[in-house]
């Protein structure tokens, strides 16, 4: 196959680079955090500022880890804000590329296939990539690192272990230098998908490296990894068969629904699950606006007094639906039977899986009709409220309860405060 040329673009400390440019401030310079303070010294740093990682504040840490003699400026998050500069980024990627072969990969990161472009703008890799830089960085004050390969994975790679040691944030890889330059690199968590659980599973075959990998008996990593195998092999020699065209045709097999949330302090067993029922209550809403329904359910729970420990469960339903009235109770009696009373909970999610066409739904010789009719006149008149007047204009006294969190949610964007006001 021939060399396509492939970028990777991400946002520096996105989040926190938005705040800083929202007040005029340069990113690279500027001691930024963004946190919701009002949780409290424990709660996580969505962002640090490039020049707060200099002086060895670790991302995604707490607000109490930070050192006191570091001044910074704190930001609650604004989540609509961020959604807002992402759109004015991928419209400056549109200036120059088809939305063929533009990827979001996340809020702040792009993959682009630029292969047909640079012919066409009479230029190479690189300088391409410092004027997608530059414009971004001059229209929205937001500094980015590129990385550029042969293929997707080693662009990918470029972007998150080369440029980062590139004083002009660009890293450049084909399969030659990648073996040349990183068969040795370590850790190999620093490598797209290889997880701690992968590097063990490695360590037994004393294999600690892309070398190891790739010169290691074939048969010996299919009997470990099955076809997973393959893909590792592939990496290990820089190679991805993956194009642009493949993402684009690429259809799931199946579809779920599902939400999590860490809650903002330990729960009890009663607490959480108010917050569960609260969930399920909105993940029903989902499904009737979506048009789906669900035979499958699955819920997690994760506890705060022992780090590590957790509890799943899974349910499949006598009918396929999507009624409260019966997701919520089978829910309610799932989360009952699999949640320890005793512990403390931190995390509760559900997953509604194996989704089907809500015409595709199924009941059982039990089931009365009318009351099923009713159900969901009632809620498609509360999802036309709620589209009209916003998410918490019909709210149920569940909601009113002291450690519900639905309300709260409501006004947020994954999770995390929009920044718009109520």
């Amino acid at each position: 196959m021939t060399d396509r040329v492939y970028f990777v673009i991400d946002m520096k400390s996105f989040f926190a680079s938005v705040e800083c440019a929202e007040r005029g401030l340069d990113a690279m310079k500027t001691n930024m955090v963004v946190a919701d303070g009002e949780r409290g010294s424990g709660t996580i740093c969505l962002a640090v500022s490039p020049s707060m990682k200099a002086l060895g504040v670790r991302n995604r840490c707490r607000l109490y880890e930070i050192p006191q003699n570091i001044d910074y400026i704190i930001a609650p998050p604004r989540m609509k804000k961020y959604i807002d500069y992402a759109s004015e980024i991928y419209a400056i990627y549109l200036k120059y590329i088809s939305k063929n072969d533009i990827h979001v990969y996340s809020i702040d990161e792009c993959i682009l296939d630029v292969t047909d472009y640079l012919k066409y703008y009479k230029t190479t890799a690189k300088p391409f990539a410092q004027k997608l830089m530059k414009e971004i960085w001059d229209k929205l004050g937001i500094p980015s690192t590129v990385g550029i390969g042969s293929n997707m994975y080693l662009a990918k790679i470029a972007l998150d272990i080369t440029a980062k040691y590139s004083p002009d944030r660009i890293g450049w890889l084909n399969e030659e230098k990648f073996i040349k330059t990183l068969w040795n690199h370590r850790p190999l968590t620093d490598f797209w998908q290889i997880s701690d659980g992968t590097v063990d599973r490695l360590r037994k075959y004393g294999i600690f490296d892309m070398e190891g990998i790739a010169k290691c008996d074939e048969e010996t990593l299919y009997r470990e990894f099955g076809v997973n195998a393959e893909l590792l092999i592939d990496h290990a020699w820089g190679r991805e068969s993956c194009l642009m065209s493949d993402i684009k045709n690429y259809k799931s097999h199946s579809k779920s629904i599902s939400s999590s949330q860490i809650l903002p302090c330990n729960y009890t067993f009663e607490e959480a699950r108010i917050v569960m029922k609260e969930m399920v209550q909105n993940g029903c809403y989902d499904l009737a606006n979506q048009n789906y329904a669900t035979q499958l359910i699955h819920i997690y729970i994760s506890y705060g007094d022992r780090k590590g420990e957790s509890d799943k469960g899974s349910q499949r339903l006598s009918v396929v639906t999507n009624l409260y009235s019966i997701i919520g109770k089978e829910c309610d009696d799932l989360f009952c039977k699999v949640a320890d009373r005793k512990k403390l909970i931190r995390q509760i999610g559900y997953c509604f899986d194996n989704l089907v066409p809500e015409n595709d739904e199924r009941y059982d010789f039990f089931t009365n009709f009318d009351n099923v009719k009713r159900e969901k006149i009632k809620t498609k008149a509360v999802l036309e409220v709620k589209d009209k007047y916003g998410k918490n204009a019909i709210l149920k006294g569940l909601d009113y309860e002291e450690k519900a969190t639905q309300r709260e949610r409501n006004l947020s964007i994954g999770g995390h405060k929009s920044g718009e006001k109520n």
